[in-house]
């Protein structure tokens, strides 16, 4: 595995060199075998030692070249100018059997230029949590940032809460790129590298705009396209990111940055769980008009590139950013068909699926556990079981049952072909917030097998699990997770 240096090619106003920090006694956690496969690596996969070496940032990567990259971002709707991989190193880019490049990346490497005050690390508790939510959200066909390796460090970092162990994660992203990261060289007014950003992503990431009469409001289109398409995945299984910055809004559409995310239980839709989002801007119902806000930033930083006329680049800019309502809604509008396992448009398809989750919420009823059951509905040929008992006895549920059936009853498309869509639009299994808070707690005492017991049922979403049912259920009252917190 010999790595790229791609983004280094770029000005080096873009990041700093240099090496992640040693640690004392690195150990393996856990390698993804699959992916490290896709990234065709060969280290010696079965060398655990050697591997923690390796993942911990003690022993380098042939060919790497480590830096951390520089952005700014607006955090909670204010402007920093700088931010940066406070405690992230890229290592370089490897290429996957496709050919395509990859960014290998550690978070939790040690202090950077851009740390901040920060120690550089991570805790052992949010490497896991990024590790299990991006590799669900990756088998749940979402698109995502994942993980290749966790590593704990032998070492103790100091948060709220006091001593806890140290990890390190390695994530690997189609690009780690941001709109902060444009925002930084904006704020700058540094159009020449600002160019050569854009030249680049676009070179890497959208090479279908370079041919356009107009190449960066192109890419801005795109980039709307991609962020439409995200953000009705995640409202499509009722995840909640929890910090929607434009720091954490990658321009390749990816989930990146898995703080304090976390998947809904009862649906609600101003769940919020970010301990850090006081006022409820990152919650569940507000993440499609935060992602156009972050939207309308990005085509900001390009309004220079987009055209030498500056009135007519903030109309092209702005009808881009526009756009992304209605992008959204036919995004959204088609998931909520794959889920409720309708083919063919029909004009009032958006009330019944509007009026469904009003049914949910007035109930408080489980949003996996609820679409998940929907499916055994259509098998059973109009049984009115349901395995939320929150819905057995609600006569909205029932006249809403009704109007479903009717409206399969116009469906072209035999009931089969209906029932393998919803089976593959509806998790069974997803990563709940307070299965990932027993694996922290366990991992955090030594004990490493929850954790892995529950990475082999998410990475099977869809599939049916006998041995698993017990992560299917609804946290009892008193394991509910109300709260989830930022790594650093």
């Amino acid at each position: 595995m010999n790595l790229e240096n791609d983004y280094s090619r770029l000005p080096n106003a873009l990041y700093t060199r240099l090496d992640p920090t040693p640690v004392v006694n690195p150990t393996l956690i856990e390698l993804n075998h699959s992916l490290a496969i896709e990234l065709c690596l060969r280290l010696g996969l079965n060398d655990t030692a050697r591997l923690a070496q390796i993942f911990s940032g003690n022993d380098r990567l042939p060919g790497s070249q480590p830096i951390a990259l520089v952005y700014a971002g607006h955090q909670f709707g204010s402007f920093v100018p700088l931010l940066g991989d406070g405690r992230a190193l890229l290592l370089g880019e490897a290429r996957d059997r496709h050919g395509a490049l990859k960014d290998i990346q550690l978070k939790g490497a040690g202090r950077t230029a851009y740390s901040r005050g920060g120690d550089g690390r991570a805790a052992l508790g949010p490497v896991l949590r990024e590790y299990l939510v991006g590799e669900a959200m990756t088998a749940m066909n979402i698109p995502s940032t994942r993980s290749l390796a966790a590593v704990s460090t032998g070492e103790r970092v100091w948060r709220e809460e006091g001593a806890l162990p140290g990890a390190i994660l390695t994530r690997v992203a189609t690009s780690h790129v941001r709109v902060g990261t444009f925002e930084f060289l904006a704020a700058r007014n540094d159009t020449k590298t600002l160019k050569e950003l854009a030249d680049y992503v676009i070179a890497r990431h959208y090479p279908e705009a370079k041919a356009d009469a107009l190449p960066y409001r192109r890419l801005l289109d795109l980039v709307v396209d991609r962020q439409a398409y995200l953000i009705a995945q995640w409202m499509k299984v009722g995840f909640i990111h929890g910090v929607m910055n434009t720091d954490n809004t990658s321009v390749v559409g990816e989930t990146i940055d898995y703080g304090p995310c976390a998947f809904m239980d009862a649906f609600e839709p101003q769940a919020v769980f970010s301990s850090i989002d006081q006022h409820g801007r990152y919650s569940y119902s507000n993440q499609p008009a935060i992602a156009q806000w972050n939207m309308a930033r990005f085509a900001e930083t390009l309004l220079p590139l987009i055209s030498d006329d500056q009135e007519e680049a903030v109309v092209l800019a702005t009808a881009a950013v526009g756009a992304f309502s209605g992008k959204f809604e036919q995004q959204w509008l088609g998931a909520m068909r794959s889920k409720l396992g309708l083919i063919q448009e029909q004009p009032g398809d958006g009330d019944l699926f509007r009026g469904l989750l009003t049914v949910l919420h007035a109930a408080q009823a489980d949003y996996t556990v609820t679409f998940h059951s929907l499916a055994s509905l259509l098998e059973e040929g109009g049984a009115n079981s349901i395995v939320d008992p929150t819905l057995q006895h609600s006569r909205d549920f029932q006249v809403w049952l009704r109007q479903w059936r009717d409206r399969h009853a116009q469906e072209s498309a035999g009931p089969e072909l209906r029932l393998k869509m919803m089976r593959m639009a509806n998790p069974k299994y997803i990563p709940r917030n307070h299965r990932i808070e027993a694996v922290i707690q366990s991992a955090t005492a030594g004990d490493f097998g929850p954790f892995r017991a529950l990475l082999a049922v998410v990475v099977r979403p869809f599939e049916e699990q006998p041995h698993a049912e017990e992560y299917t259920k609804p946290p009892r009252a008193e394991e509910r997770v109300f709260q989830t917190f930022c790594g650093t």
